[in-house]
């Protein structure tokens, strides 16, 4: 019989900024594909929660919580530390968790936002694709997925650090699937269009605004956190067994 290539079951997986969002889509149908996943936000109670829906649904055992702070080396270095102790060696590596707390023109930015912006989307996500590669490397076998956006592919009036922090993350993908190919390891970036999420809400909160976005939208509508986790799903399965270093763009098709 012919295996299922997107099977996971056994494998160890970390989803950063899963407590809701496209974070959560990603880790609950990574779960359903028999992943053992880790939930991780900066509220312990929050992931908990997640935690306990995915046991529920895919087997106790499935998931845990471990609460880390993207922005704390330390935090994420104990994050995998906790993990190899529930669930062993690390096989696949979400990051996802970023934050936004600027909109607006760029030159309107307090330097310490600024540098806060970029650490939380891109330093940190090389903080932990660091920490994950020795497991992998292990192995000969592994999948890093970073979540970047489609702000990355163009230039933005009201969120340039963002836009600029996702176009480094693309960056980012590319370097680590040159350096570790030939480890086995896969690293690929999804970059997705408006996606209606807490996170995202800004952007789409009064009917105006969303209506102009989905105007702008082929399929016309905005995105929602599942239409994501099946790219996540598929980039880290044997399905992608030879794609790496490419950020994969999921918009409703709002950029063609």
């Amino acid at each position: 019989m012919m295996s299922d290539p997107f099977d996971l079951t056994g494998k160890v997986a970390i989803v950063t900024g899963s407590s809701r969002g496209i974070g959560r889509a990603i880790a609950e149908r990574l779960a359903q594909r028999g992943a053992k996943v880790v939930i991780s936000s900066r509220n312990q109670d929050t992931c908990e929660e997640v935690a306990s829906a995915i046991n529920a649904e895919c087997g106790e055992g499935s998931a845990i919580a471990i609460a880390a702070s993207i922005s704390s080396k330390e935090a994420l270095a104990s994050l995998v530390e906790k993990t190899h102790g529930a669930f062993g060696p690390i096989d696949i590596l979400v990051c996802n968790a970023a934050s936004n707390p600027h909109y607006g023109s760029l030159d309107t930015i307090d330097d310490g936002v600024f540098q806060k912006t970029l650490s939380n989307n891109i330093i940190s996500n090389h903080w932990l694709i660091q920490l994950a590669l020795p497991d992998m490397r292990a192995k000969g076998d592994g999948a890093i997925v970073v979540i970047s956006s489609i702000g990355a592919l163009r230039g933005t009036p009201i969120l340039g650090a963002y836009a600029i922090t996702k176009a480094a993350d693309i960056q980012l993908v590319r370097n680590y699937a040159v350096e570790n190919g030939k480890h086995g390891i896969r690293v690929n970036g999804i970059a997705p269009g408006l996606v209606k999420t807490e996170f995202a809400r800004a952007l789409y909160e009064n009917p105006e605004a969303e209506k102009a976005a989905i105007a702008r939208t082929p399929m016309g509508r905005l995105g929602e956190p599942d239409d994501i986790a099946g790219m996540a799903v598929f980039l880290c399965s044997p399905a992608a067994s030879w794609m790496t270093g490419q950020t994969v763009v999921v918009d409703g098709g709002s950029t063609v």
